[in-house]
């Protein structure tokens, strides 16, 4: 290709591209003006929207119905702000979508963004003033609708109310004339509403739909709620306050103290609540009254509860009363029995004062548990205490005197095994001699060539172990400790000595069955022939494994698993 063609091609090529960019460039700039005009119409629209209809004819709804001076000045000062907004706010909000349009033709967009935030703020600002203009207007106009159906529904729900009331006049009788009296208000306002109405006093007629709800309101809740405070209140609560101060005074009469139940200051405390209630009662106010009674109830049925706990206290303490001072007694009797031979204790088994000491503690013990218990039956027999607190304080005395049972249990336990492991040892020192001859006649009962060192060692430590049991056995007074010491070491060392001669025994008789055995190959092996020749030195030197050892290991070269048919001929 000639210079001239790369020179053409380079220029088409700068060319489309500078075409491409153009295009781009006025893709995103109309795309930008349809964003702005759009935004341009809204706010032409939201502009035209300030000013409806709907004010002028709610305005000249309110001028038809003028009837006093109040609606005419409340008329006069809708109208000037109406005008306010019309004539001065809307022409503002003009001038400024007029601004915007010249920024957009010019194509200043930068200055277009901020006066259109701005617009926007300006029309929401006044729009809100209009549709506050509305609300205020529609308050007169809409009025009328409202209220009546407001007082068509509250005048419903008032006759339910007096049918109620009539049809069960008897529930009402504590506060007939109070309720009558009211109704007596909520006619004359019903009445008062229709005059309002009347003459378009829209004002009075709010206040007085107010005052209607608020009445009717109430009255349905003290016909709802009176009859059951009439009850609880002059019935079911002083039937209790009566019943719980029979039950009282007979209860004191049988040795029962109640004082702790302040019953005297919370009944005269309940009377003067049920005035209160009664009170606000008759002037027709029950707010929280049926809350009250119910704790008031509430108090009374725990009261009840506190008599039955008073009474099953007493049975406990009545149980205690007598178990306790005869269990005290009897562990003290024992205690002391134990105290008296104190002396021939410590001797007799070589005990130090902490190992009885615990003799001591058990006696100071149940000398305070008895002197708690005195202080106790004392208090029972003044009457200074409810049995309540009195069954309490028997349950933790006999607490502490099973504490104490378990203590002196626990002594004599240690005390008995004393006297049992000093006749035990008596008895075990015959078994451990029967297992030393045992052992004895155990490596005799095969002809070794040789007894290991091993044995005689362990037949002097045991004789040695026996000796010594002996003579702690003798000792006056014997320390238990030690002749436990005693005891178990000789009896391991017995027993040891005799799993010795055992295993002496039974190796010593293998070795014999294997070279016994492998004779058979000498002839056939001179390294077998040669191996077996050193078991049999091993063996009549008396080491008895070390010959097992070689003489399987030589035979098993031969012929494998010897050591399994040697053991199989040793249980036959």
């Amino acid at each position: 290709m000639s210079q001239a063609m790369y020179i053409l091609a380079g220029v088409t090529y700068y060319i489309i591209s500078v075409i491409i960019i153009v295009i781009i460039l006025n893709l995103i700039n109309n795309k930008e003006k349809k964003k702005y005009q759009k935004e341009i119409t809204s706010l032409e629209r939201d502009k035209n929207l300030i000013i409806s209809s709907s004010i002028l004819s709610e305005l000249n709804k309110v001028e038809a119905l003028i009837n006093n001076d109040k609606l005419q000045e409340a008329y006069e000062e809708w109208q000037k702000r109406f005008k306010e907004i019309k004539d001065v706010e809307v022409p503002k909000l003009t001038d400024a979508l007029l601004d915007i349009e010249e920024c957009f033709n010019d194509k200043d967009y930068k200055s277009l963004n901020d006066k259109i935030a701005k617009a926007e703020l300006e029309i929401f600002y006044v729009k809100s003033k209009a549709n506050f203009l509305l609300d205020e207007i529609k308050e007169i106009t809409l009025s009328e609708e409202r209220n009546r159906e407001t007082i068509t529904k509250l005048k419903a729900k008032y006759r339910e109310i007096i049918a109620k009331y009539n049809n069960s006049k008897n529930d009402y009788k504590e506060v007939s004339g109070p309720l009558e009296l009211q109704f007596e208000n909520v006619d004359k306002l019903f009445a008062a509403f229709e005059v309002a109405m009347e003459a378009n006093r829209y004002e009075e007629v709010g206040k007085i739909v107010k005052g209607i709800d608020d009445l009717v309101g109430n009255l349905g809740i003290v016909i709802e709620e009176a009859p059951t405070i009439i009850i609880m209140g002059r019935n079911l609560i002083p039937n209790k306050i009566k019943d719980v101060k029979n039950i009282a005074e007979r209860m004191t009469n049988e040795g029962y103290n109640l004082d702790y139940l302040n019953l005297n200051y919370n009944i005269e405390e309940t009377e003067k609540k049920l005035q209160d209630i009664f009170a606000k009662l008759n002037v027709l106010n029950v707010e929280d009254s049926i809350l009250e009674l119910k704790t008031l109830l509430e108090y009374f049925d725990n009261v009840y509860n506190d008599f039955d706990k008073e009474k099953q206290a007493k049975k406990i303490f009545e149980e205690y009363i007598r178990k306790i001072l005869v269990k005290a007694n009897k562990l003290e009797k024992i205690n002391n029995g134990l105290y008296r031979k104190l002396d021939v204790i410590k001797y007799s088994f070589d005990l130090t004062d902490d190992d009885v000491k615990i003799i001591e503690v058990i006696k100071e013990e149940l000398i305070a548990i008895k002197k708690d218990y005195n202080e106790i039956v004392d208090a029972h027999r003044n009457k200074s205490f409810s049995y309540t607190r009195l069954g309490k304080e028997m349950e933790n005395l006999n607490m502490r005197l099973s504490k104490v049972e378990e203590k002196l249990d626990y002594a004599l336990k240690n005390l008995g095994n004393l006297e049992e492991d000093e006749q035990r040892a008596h008895e075990q020192l015959d078994e451990i001699k029967e297992i030393l001859t045992k052992a004895k006649k155990r490596i005799n009962s095969y002809k070794l060539p040789i007894v290991p060192n091993d044995y005689y060692v362990q037949l002097s430590e045991a004789n040695v172990a026996i000796k010594e049991m002996v003579k702690e056995m003798n000792m006056k007074p014997v320390s238990i400790k030690t002749l436990n010491i005693r005891v178990d070491t000789a009896r391991d060392l017995v027993l040891k000595l005799y799993n010795t001669s055992s295993e002496v025994v039974k190796t010593a008789a293998m070795v014999e069955t294997a070279i016994v055995y492998g004779n058979r190959y000498r002839p056939i092996n001179k390294n077998l022939d040669i191996e077996m020749s050193k078991a049999e030195d091993l063996f009549y030197q008396g080491e008895f494994k070390k010959a097992l050892e070689k003489t399987i290991r030589a035979i098993d070269a031969i012929e494998p698993g010897i050591k399994d048919k040697l053991l199989e001929s040793i249980k036959r």
